[in-house]
Protein backbone atom coordinates (compact mmCIF):
# COMPACT_ATOMS: atom_id res chain seq x y z
CA UNK A 1 0.00 0.00 0.00
CA UNK A 2 1.31 2.97 -0.69
CA UNK A 3 1.85 5.69 1.81
CA UNK A 4 -0.95 8.27 2.01
CA UNK A 5 0.75 12.35 2.39
CA UNK A 6 -1.44 14.52 4.20
CA UNK A 7 -0.65 18.12 3.19
CA UNK A 8 0.44 20.71 5.77
CA UNK A 9 0.46 24.09 4.99
CA UNK A 10 4.01 24.99 5.79
CA UNK A 11 5.17 22.11 3.80
CA UNK A 12 2.97 22.72 0.91
CA UNK A 13 4.00 26.48 1.47
CA UNK A 14 7.67 25.54 1.01
CA UNK A 15 7.78 23.42 -2.26
CA UNK A 16 9.40 25.51 -5.40
CA UNK A 17 6.69 25.19 -7.55
CA UNK A 18 9.06 26.07 -10.50
CA UNK A 19 10.37 22.96 -9.84
CA UNK A 20 10.54 20.64 -12.50
CA UNK A 21 8.01 18.34 -12.25
CA UNK A 22 8.14 16.62 -15.77
CA UNK A 23 8.78 12.76 -15.55
CA UNK A 24 12.17 10.97 -16.17
CA UNK A 25 13.26 10.19 -20.15
CA UNK A 26 12.55 7.44 -21.35
CA UNK A 27 15.58 5.38 -21.27
CA UNK A 28 14.96 4.65 -17.43
CA UNK A 29 13.48 1.85 -18.38
CA UNK A 30 11.22 0.68 -15.71
CA UNK A 31 11.91 4.01 -13.31
CA UNK A 32 8.17 4.59 -11.76
CA UNK A 33 6.43 7.53 -12.72
CA UNK A 34 5.69 9.30 -9.55
CA UNK A 35 2.27 11.86 -9.64
CA UNK A 36 0.85 13.38 -6.77
CA UNK A 37 -3.19 13.45 -6.19
CA UNK A 38 -4.49 16.22 -4.64
CA UNK A 39 -7.73 17.06 -2.96
CA UNK A 40 -8.91 18.49 0.29
CA UNK A 41 -11.00 17.69 3.06
CA UNK A 42 -14.66 18.34 2.60
CA UNK A 43 -15.15 15.55 5.06
CA UNK A 44 -12.76 13.67 7.78
CA UNK A 45 -9.18 13.21 6.43
CA UNK A 46 -9.92 9.65 7.25
CA UNK A 47 -13.24 9.29 5.19
CA UNK A 48 -11.29 10.81 1.73
CA UNK A 49 -8.41 8.28 1.68
CA UNK A 50 -10.85 5.82 2.61
CA UNK A 51 -12.67 7.28 -0.62
CA UNK A 52 -10.14 7.51 -3.09
CA UNK A 53 -7.74 4.83 -2.51
CA UNK A 54 -9.57 2.14 -4.41
CA UNK A 55 -9.94 4.42 -7.23
CA UNK A 56 -6.19 6.07 -7.14
CA UNK A 57 -5.10 2.31 -7.06
CA UNK A 58 -6.94 1.42 -10.39
CA UNK A 59 -5.90 4.10 -11.96
CA UNK A 60 -2.26 3.45 -11.57
CA UNK A 61 -2.43 -0.14 -13.23
CA UNK A 62 -4.56 1.75 -16.07
CA UNK A 63 -1.77 4.79 -16.64
CA UNK A 64 1.38 2.13 -16.12
CA UNK A 65 -0.66 -0.11 -19.31
CA UNK A 66 -0.77 2.92 -21.18
CA UNK A 67 2.49 4.20 -20.75
CA UNK A 68 4.48 1.23 -20.80
CA UNK A 69 5.67 2.07 -17.66
CA UNK A 70 5.19 2.03 -13.73
CA UNK A 71 3.05 4.46 -12.48
CA UNK A 72 2.85 5.27 -8.14
CA UNK A 73 -0.09 8.01 -7.42
CA UNK A 74 0.70 9.21 -3.95
CA UNK A 75 -2.44 11.17 -2.07
CA UNK A 76 -1.88 14.57 -1.06
CA UNK A 77 -4.86 16.09 1.42
CA UNK A 78 -5.17 19.77 1.69
CA UNK A 79 -6.66 21.12 5.10
CA UNK A 80 -8.32 23.45 3.32
CA UNK A 81 -9.95 23.97 0.09
CA UNK A 82 -7.89 27.49 -0.36
CA UNK A 83 -4.65 25.43 0.11
CA UNK A 84 -5.87 22.46 -2.18
CA UNK A 85 -6.36 24.90 -4.53
CA UNK A 86 -3.02 26.55 -4.46
CA UNK A 87 -1.40 22.99 -4.55
CA UNK A 88 -2.80 22.73 -8.23
CA UNK A 89 -2.40 26.18 -9.37
CA UNK A 90 1.42 26.34 -8.59
CA UNK A 91 2.18 22.93 -9.69
CA UNK A 92 2.54 20.91 -6.29
CA UNK A 93 0.13 18.30 -7.76
CA UNK A 94 0.00 17.06 -10.77
CA UNK A 95 -3.57 15.54 -10.84
CA UNK A 96 -6.82 17.00 -8.73
CA UNK A 97 -10.64 16.65 -7.86
CA UNK A 98 -12.15 19.53 -6.93
CA UNK A 99 -16.07 20.83 -6.08
CA UNK A 100 -16.82 22.77 -8.72
CA UNK A 101 -16.55 26.45 -7.31
CA UNK A 102 -12.86 25.40 -6.28
CA UNK A 103 -12.01 24.59 -10.38
CA UNK A 104 -13.83 27.91 -10.98
CA UNK A 105 -11.36 29.48 -8.56
CA UNK A 106 -8.01 27.77 -9.41
CA UNK A 107 -9.24 28.51 -13.74
CA UNK A 108 -8.90 32.09 -12.76
CA UNK A 109 -5.94 32.07 -11.10
CA UNK A 110 -4.56 29.61 -13.87
CA UNK A 111 -6.03 29.31 -17.25
CA UNK A 112 -3.56 26.60 -17.85
CA UNK A 113 -5.13 24.18 -15.70
CA UNK A 114 -6.43 21.21 -18.11
CA UNK A 115 -9.89 19.45 -17.78
CA UNK A 116 -9.32 15.90 -17.69
CA UNK A 117 -13.06 14.88 -17.09
CA UNK A 118 -16.33 15.30 -15.37
CA UNK A 119 -17.93 12.74 -12.97
CA UNK A 120 -21.18 11.70 -13.57
CA UNK A 121 -24.58 10.38 -11.47
CA UNK A 122 -26.41 7.72 -13.49
CA UNK A 123 -24.75 9.27 -16.48
CA UNK A 124 -25.37 12.80 -15.40
CA UNK A 125 -23.51 15.86 -15.29
CA UNK A 126 -25.47 16.94 -12.14
CA UNK A 127 -25.87 16.00 -8.66
CA UNK A 128 -27.65 17.18 -5.99
CA UNK A 129 -26.75 19.65 -2.76
CA UNK A 130 -29.26 20.04 0.32
CA UNK A 131 -30.32 22.43 2.68
CA UNK A 132 -31.25 20.06 5.62
CA UNK A 133 -33.05 21.45 9.16
CA UNK A 134 -33.87 18.89 11.96
CA UNK A 135 -36.07 16.42 11.74
CA UNK A 136 -38.46 17.80 14.29
CA UNK A 137 -37.87 21.43 13.22
CA UNK A 138 -41.05 23.18 12.24
CA UNK A 139 -39.53 24.87 9.22
CA UNK A 140 -41.60 23.54 6.01
CA UNK A 141 -39.95 26.23 3.48
CA UNK A 142 -36.95 28.61 2.84
CA UNK A 143 -38.70 31.87 3.42
CA UNK A 144 -39.31 30.73 7.20
CA UNK A 145 -35.44 30.54 7.56
CA UNK A 146 -35.79 34.43 8.40
CA UNK A 147 -34.29 35.21 12.08
CA UNK A 148 -32.93 31.97 12.37
CA UNK A 149 -29.44 30.24 12.54
CA UNK A 150 -27.83 28.59 9.40
CA UNK A 151 -24.76 26.31 8.91
CA UNK A 152 -22.18 27.47 6.00
CA UNK A 153 -19.55 24.97 4.89
CA UNK A 154 -16.38 26.16 3.48
CA UNK A 155 -15.87 29.93 2.17
CA UNK A 156 -15.25 28.25 -0.60
CA UNK A 157 -17.57 25.61 -1.13
CA UNK A 158 -20.33 25.00 -4.03
CA UNK A 159 -22.93 23.83 -1.74
CA UNK A 160 -22.03 24.93 1.65
CA UNK A 161 -21.29 28.23 0.43
CA UNK A 162 -22.46 29.71 -3.06
CA UNK A 163 -25.21 27.74 -4.21
CA UNK A 164 -27.47 28.01 -0.37
CA UNK A 165 -26.54 31.73 -0.42
CA UNK A 166 -27.70 32.21 -3.95
CA UNK A 167 -30.96 30.07 -2.91
CA UNK A 168 -31.46 31.91 0.42
CA UNK A 169 -31.22 35.63 -1.36
CA UNK A 170 -33.85 34.17 -3.99
CA UNK A 171 -36.40 33.33 -1.22
CA UNK A 172 -35.62 36.58 0.26
CA UNK A 173 -33.93 35.84 2.83
CA UNK A 174 -30.84 37.62 3.21
CA UNK A 175 -27.52 37.60 6.04
CA UNK A 176 -29.15 40.53 7.71
CA UNK A 177 -32.48 38.86 8.63
CA UNK A 178 -30.63 35.82 9.29
CA UNK A 179 -30.67 35.30 13.93
CA UNK A 180 -26.86 34.21 13.14
CA UNK A 181 -24.56 32.30 10.27
CA UNK A 182 -21.13 30.49 10.50
CA UNK A 183 -18.62 28.57 8.27
CA UNK A 184 -18.15 25.58 9.09
CA UNK A 185 -15.45 24.32 7.34
CA UNK A 186 -16.70 20.86 6.17
CA UNK A 187 -20.02 19.13 5.36
CA UNK A 188 -20.40 16.55 8.27
CA UNK A 189 -19.65 19.37 10.70
CA UNK A 190 -22.63 20.98 8.84
CA UNK A 191 -25.13 18.08 9.23
CA UNK A 192 -23.88 17.35 12.33
CA UNK A 193 -24.41 21.07 14.00
CA UNK A 194 -27.95 20.67 13.11
CA UNK A 195 -28.73 17.45 14.08
CA UNK A 196 -27.55 18.72 17.50
CA UNK A 197 -29.46 21.76 17.70
CA UNK A 198 -26.29 24.03 17.23
CA UNK A 199 -28.19 25.33 13.83
CA UNK A 200 -31.67 25.36 12.50
CA UNK A 201 -30.21 24.67 9.09
CA UNK A 202 -27.22 24.38 7.36
CA UNK A 203 -25.81 23.31 3.68
CA UNK A 204 -24.05 19.82 2.72
CA UNK A 205 -23.99 17.51 0.09
CA UNK A 206 -26.45 14.78 -0.78
CA UNK A 207 -23.65 12.33 0.04
CA UNK A 208 -22.67 13.35 3.70
CA UNK A 209 -26.76 14.08 4.43
CA UNK A 210 -27.22 10.35 3.39
CA UNK A 211 -24.57 9.08 5.24
CA UNK A 212 -25.89 10.68 8.42
CA UNK A 213 -29.59 10.28 8.11
CA UNK A 214 -28.24 6.24 7.40
CA UNK A 215 -26.72 6.44 11.38
CA UNK A 216 -29.74 8.02 12.66
CA UNK A 217 -28.54 11.79 12.59
CA UNK A 218 -32.10 13.45 13.30
CA UNK A 219 -32.15 15.53 9.80
CA UNK A 220 -35.06 16.49 7.30
CA UNK A 221 -34.55 17.93 3.35
CA UNK A 222 -36.16 21.16 3.25
CA UNK A 223 -34.72 21.77 -0.11
CA UNK A 224 -32.82 20.41 -3.40
CA UNK A 225 -30.02 22.54 -5.50
CA UNK A 226 -28.69 20.87 -8.63
CA UNK A 227 -24.83 20.77 -8.94
CA UNK A 228 -22.65 20.24 -11.72
CA UNK A 229 -20.64 16.98 -11.04
CA UNK A 230 -17.14 17.40 -9.75
CA UNK A 231 -14.21 17.54 -12.42
CA UNK A 232 -10.46 15.79 -12.09
CA UNK A 233 -7.78 18.58 -13.55
CA UNK A 234 -4.21 18.20 -14.85
CA UNK A 235 -1.24 20.97 -13.74
CA UNK A 236 -0.01 23.47 -15.91
CA UNK A 237 3.02 21.45 -17.78
CA UNK A 238 2.14 17.90 -16.81
CA UNK A 239 3.23 16.22 -20.34
CA UNK A 240 0.65 15.40 -23.07
CA UNK A 241 1.10 11.59 -22.56
CA UNK A 242 0.37 11.39 -19.46
CA UNK A 243 -2.38 13.84 -19.17
CA UNK A 244 -4.29 12.60 -22.35
CA UNK A 245 -3.55 8.71 -20.75
CA UNK A 246 -5.01 10.07 -17.71
CA UNK A 247 -8.41 11.20 -19.31
CA UNK A 248 -8.07 7.81 -21.42
CA UNK A 249 -8.14 5.84 -18.11
CA UNK A 250 -10.82 7.98 -16.31
CA UNK A 251 -13.28 7.73 -19.55
CA UNK A 252 -12.67 3.65 -19.22
CA UNK A 253 -13.90 3.67 -15.69
CA UNK A 254 -17.68 2.83 -14.77
CA UNK A 255 -19.66 1.15 -12.21
CA UNK A 256 -17.77 -2.14 -12.70
CA UNK A 257 -14.81 0.11 -11.31
CA UNK A 258 -14.03 0.94 -7.76
CA UNK A 259 -16.24 4.12 -7.94
CA UNK A 260 -18.72 3.26 -5.20
CA UNK A 261 -17.11 4.40 -2.28
CA UNK A 262 -17.35 7.97 -3.79
CA UNK A 263 -20.99 8.08 -5.10
CA UNK A 264 -20.77 8.44 -8.74
CA UNK A 265 -20.69 5.99 -11.44
CA UNK A 266 -17.89 7.15 -14.23
CA UNK A 267 -16.52 9.90 -16.15
CA UNK A 268 -17.62 12.17 -19.32
CA UNK A 269 -15.73 14.36 -21.44
CA UNK A 270 -16.35 17.87 -20.09
CA UNK A 271 -15.04 21.69 -20.86
CA UNK A 272 -15.15 24.62 -19.12
CA UNK A 273 -18.01 25.94 -20.58
CA UNK A 274 -20.17 23.45 -18.17
CA UNK A 275 -19.38 25.36 -15.24
CA UNK A 276 -21.11 28.70 -15.80
CA UNK A 277 -23.75 27.42 -14.04
CA UNK A 278 -21.64 27.71 -11.04
CA UNK A 279 -19.89 30.85 -12.42
CA UNK A 280 -23.31 32.36 -12.14
CA UNK A 281 -23.82 30.55 -8.32
CA UNK A 282 -20.58 32.25 -7.44
CA UNK A 283 -22.06 36.22 -8.82
CA UNK A 284 -25.43 35.39 -7.49
CA UNK A 285 -24.28 34.61 -3.85
CA UNK A 286 -23.45 38.07 -2.86
CA UNK A 287 -26.77 38.84 -2.89
CA UNK A 288 -27.22 37.16 0.12
CA UNK A 289 -24.85 40.29 1.61
CA UNK A 290 -27.26 42.82 -0.40
CA UNK A 291 -28.87 44.60 2.97
CA UNK A 292 -25.68 44.00 5.34
CA UNK A 293 -22.77 45.37 6.54
CA UNK A 294 -20.86 42.03 6.30
CA UNK A 295 -21.74 41.36 10.44
CA UNK A 296 -22.89 38.27 11.63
Amino acid sequence: MLAIVAALVAASCSADPSADRSPAPADVGTAPLELAFGTYTSDKPTTVVDQFRPLLDDLETRLSTKLERPVEIRMQVAPSYEQGIADLVDGRVDIARFGPASYVTAFEANPEIALLAMETRDGRKTFEGIVCVHRDAGIDSIEMLGGRRFAFGSERSTIGRYLAQELLADHGVHASQLESWEYLGRHDRVGAAVAAGQFDAGALKDTTFDRLVSVGEPLRQLAVVEVVTKPWLAREGLPTDVRDAATAALLEMDDESPLGALAFDGFVEGNNADYDPIRRAIAGSARFFDDTEGSH
